[in-house]
Parts: C-alpha cells; sequence; structure tokens
C-alpha cells in the first residue's frame, strides 16, 4: 500500500507565488506518472500538470508559462511550482501517481488528500 501527503498549500495574494509539495511512502515498488489535479467549488476535477518517470511535462492551458511541475525521484516526492497567480487558480489541488506497491502486483493510480490554494485579488 501506498501514501500520498501534500503540502504547501495556503493564501495568497494575485502575482504571488507558491510550491506544493507531495511525497509518496509506504510500500512502493516503483512510481510511473505523477501529477496535479484541482477542483474549484462547484467544478469537476481538472488535471493542472503532469510528468512521467523520465522528465516529460505536460500542462493545462490555463496555467502554462506560470506553473513548474518537477519530481524527485530519490525522495518520491512531486513538486508543483505556482509563479503569477491568478483568483482563477483557487482550488483544492491534488496530488495522484501511479505506484506499484508489490512485484505481483499491476500499478495503480493513488490521490493524496488535497490542499487548498486560494488566491485574492
Amino acid at each position: 500500500q501506498g501514501q500520498l501527503v501534500e503540502s504547501g498549500g495556503g493564501l495568497v495574494q494575485a502575482g504571488g507565488s507558491l510550491r506544493l509539495s507531495c511525497a509518496a511512502s509506504g510500500s512502493i515498488v516503483s512510481i510511473n506518472n505523477m501529477g496535479w489535479y484541482r477542483q474549484a467549488p462547484g467544478k469537476q476535477r481538472e488535471l493542472v500538470a503532469s510528468i512521467t518517470n523520465g522528465g516529460s511535462t505536460n500542462y493545462a492551458d490555463s496555467v502554462k508559462d506560470r506553473f513548474t511541475i518537477s519530481r524527485d525521484n530519490a525522495k518520491n516526492t512531486v513538486y508543483l511550482q505556482m509563479s503569477s497567480l491568478k483568483p482563477e487558480d483557487t482550488a483544492v489541488y491534488y496530488c495522484n501517481a501511479d505506484i506499484k506497491v508489490h512485484y505481483a502486483v499491476t500499478s495503480r493510480l493513488h490521490w493524496g488528500q488535497g490542499t487548498q490554494v486560494t488566491v485574492t485579488s
């Protein structure tokens, strides 16, 4: 079994920056793709950014050139550096990771508990 724990959310003014972290722990054989999703009140959860084990990245159009996703494989951690934040970035941000937890089973998607990001105008 694997677990994901996010940190780094908070309240920030428009134009400011925040850095989110997500650390995986527990039984981990390997981690494939990792990513960040967000969900604003009354809206569906959406993909913000993803990163492969090899470091290839993908971003939603709304955050491209403002957010940067990265990972530290030695620490089993994925980061989301958020700059030039806008009020519309306000949401609960969730980490996910495709984790193989045992040699005998296939990998599966794990989710963190979420961390609140609030951007004021």
